[in-house]
């Protein structure tokens, strides 16, 4: 039976997939235990006897992890990194169909922190599991508090709000998966708007601290909503949300939770799409997203890191790899990073007829 084919698909000659794969550069500590642990023949094929092209080292509090800046780099114009996330909040907002034309907009996250001796932690959101009813309810206990402060907050959806605060423009903020997992102390936002947006947390922190939604999740076992996160600040009216001029892509596939393809270009947006569906595809100049990676890495839960990797491995790399061999993908790029470093690699058809080199994981070694 033929695959579902998510789009209308044309056949367009020669074709090249780049293949975004957070966290699929294993921690230096862990890599070679973890790699002995892996089966996955296809993935060792197409990085052994690929080309190296990039490298390239952040810093561990840069407050954007490295794919994170990639993406933006792709697709936001004339960005460059700065202290600060990426201004993504006038991208995400058109992704919920809501459009801003002046002043300085977040995103806003209702988020756990968690106990961790003397320090609070920020868990990874992922891992709230919110239903919209609850998110709903929650927002319109806080709305009242951002408005007290002069503030616009608007509902995207259960785990993305977002708030017009133009006084607000200097603050350096980090992404929820750059802050996860460490003390907040050293991510909260930085500038002199920063006590400001700590004493409006702290309002709707002892407001949510007895609502009935948290009652409830707590008596289920659930984590309580007990704080926000304030991320991806864009100025509209100095166009730092512009879209990039020139299309990076043809098409984009599985590039969901940033927003950035529709707005960004004239890109083909494909979801939720499988590897016979990019096959199929043939793009001109493809980007591909393999994310299952990303939540087991910052929750450190290696046992299912090495799961997700053999699930990517025989659902895209197998067909993949077959693909660029029979030339139906012309070039194939894996861009790798873990929360410090990225790494590039190209392959192509006749890279891999190169049989003297054995098909090996050791690229992803540091």
């Amino acid at each position: 039976m033929q695959p579902a084919v998510c789009h209308t698909f044309y056949n367009r000659g020669m074709n090249q997939l780049d293949i975004l794969l957070p966290f699929g550069l294993p921690p230096a500590d862990l890599a070679k235990d973890l790699l002995r642990q892996c089966n996955t023949p296809a993935l060792a094929m197409l990085l052994a006897r690929a080309k190296a092209l990039q490298s390239e080292s952040f810093d561990p509090f840069s407050r954007a992890l490295p794919h994170e800046t990639w993406l933006a780099g792709k697709f936001l114009a004339d960005y460059t990194a700065t202290s600060s996330s990426p201004p993504l909040a006038d991208a995400l907002m058109r992704q919920h169909g809501l459009q801003a034309e002046t002043g300085t907009w977040f995103v806003v996250q209702p988020v756990h922190f968690h106990i961790a001796r003397d320090h609070l932690v920020l868990t990874d959101p992922r891992q709230l599991v919110l239903p919209d009813a609850e998110s709903r309810l929650l927002f319109e206990a806080a709305r009242p508090l951002f408005e007290e402060a002069g503030k616009t907050l608007v509902y995207g959806d259960a785990a993305t709000w977002f708030v017009q605060a133009d006084d607000w423009s200097d603050l350096h903020t980090a992404t929820p998966d750059a802050a996860c997992g460490h003390n907040i102390d050293i991510w909260m936002p930085r500038g002199e708007a920063e006590l400001a947006w700590r004493k409006l947390q702290n309002e709707v922190q002892m407001h949510w601290h007895m609502h009935e939604v948290n009652a409830e999740r707590e008596a289920r076992g659930a984590r309580p909503v007990n704080s926000l996160w304030l991320w991806g600040g864009a100025s509209m009216a100095h166009g730092t949300h512009a879209p990039a001029s020139a299309a990076p892509y043809t098409d984009t596939f599985r590039l969901h939770g940033w927003g950035l393809a529709p707005g960004a270009s004239a890109a083909r947006n494909h979801g939720d799409c499988d590897a016979f569906d990019i096959v199929l595809a043939r793009p001109r100049r493809g980007l591909l997203l393999l994310d299952a990676l990303q939540a087991p890495a910052l929750a450190a839960d290696w046992g299912n890191w090495l799961q997700q990797l053999q699930i990517l491995e025989t659902n895209w790399f197998v067909l993949l790899l077959s693909a660029l061999q029979g030339g139906r993908l012309k070039h194939v790029n894996l861009i790798l990073t873990h929360n410090t470093g990225l790494a590039e690699y190209g392959v192509s058809k006749a890279s891999l007829r190169k049989f003297w080199i054995k098909p090996s994981l050791d690229r992803l070694l540091p």
